[in-house]
């Protein structure tokens, strides 16, 4: 689903709140309506725009009563800080995804393999070793956010503070990656090979990098 599409939808507290109530077990109607406090036509329409997102949908018992429940999970992240504004939306893997070699930085232990757990206790154990394993990623996210920032921030203190910082970042990144021609870096970064040759030129200017022949190099 579009992050934009996504963050319209939350935008509106009632929604969240359904959705609230919704992970917590499939409700219909008035159900919903007195947790919210609001009319069952308030309610109703807030229902509608979660389904035609495809984020809940409905189903109806024997007494003819429609539930709805969440129908799939998806992750939303935003990003905002002086150096960018960002909204990701993704939906959760498989869990038959090969994990070996996918994070060169990180230790994952994976020993269930997507495989079904044999009985009720290993599969407790597995969700506790998995939850514990999400609050270390979410750390670990955050420790390497800040120390982005700390670099783009020291960019800034040498190249002034009308630097675009990420695009000197990746310029230099790219320099580091490649045989340092202008040709290359463009390619890496996919940005034109004019403004490549103005941000390497100025990088020049502040003594960060030097050229030779027709290679770039960082000091």
């Amino acid at each position: 689903m579009d992050s934009a599409v996504l963050l319209d939808l939350l935008g509106n507290e009632n929604r969240r709140r359904i959705l609230r109530l919704l992970s917590q077990k499939p409700c219909y109607v008035t159900e919903i309506s007195e947790y919210l406090g609001v009319s069952p036509k308030a309610v109703i329409d807030h229902l509608r725009k979660l389904e035609e997102a495809g984020l809940i949908e409905s189903t109806t018992d024997d007494q003819r009563r429609k539930y709805f429940r969440i129908t799939r999970s998806l992750r939303l992240e935003v990003s905002v800080s002086p150096y960018g504004f960002g909204a990701k939306s993704a939906y959760p893997a498989s869990n038959s995804l090969d994990m070996s070699g996918r994070c060169p930085h990180l230790s994952i232990d994976d020993p269930g393999t997507g495989e079904r757990a044999d009985d009720i206790a290993e599969l407790a154990a597995e969700y506790g070793r998995l939850r514990e394993l999400d609050r270390e990623l979410s750390v670990a996210k955050r420790w390497v956010h800040g120390r982005v920032e700390q670099a783009l921030a020291e960019i800034d203190d040498r190249l002034g503070t009308t630097a675009d910082s990420r695009f000197y970042a990746a310029v230099l990144t790219a320099l580091v990656e490649t045989d340092g021609t202008l040709e290359a870096v463009a390619d890496e970064i996919g940005a034109p090979a004019r403004a490549v040759r103005d941000a390497l030129g100025r990088l020049a200017d502040v003594g960060v990098v030097t050229r030779e022949g027709n290679r770039f190099h960082i000091r």
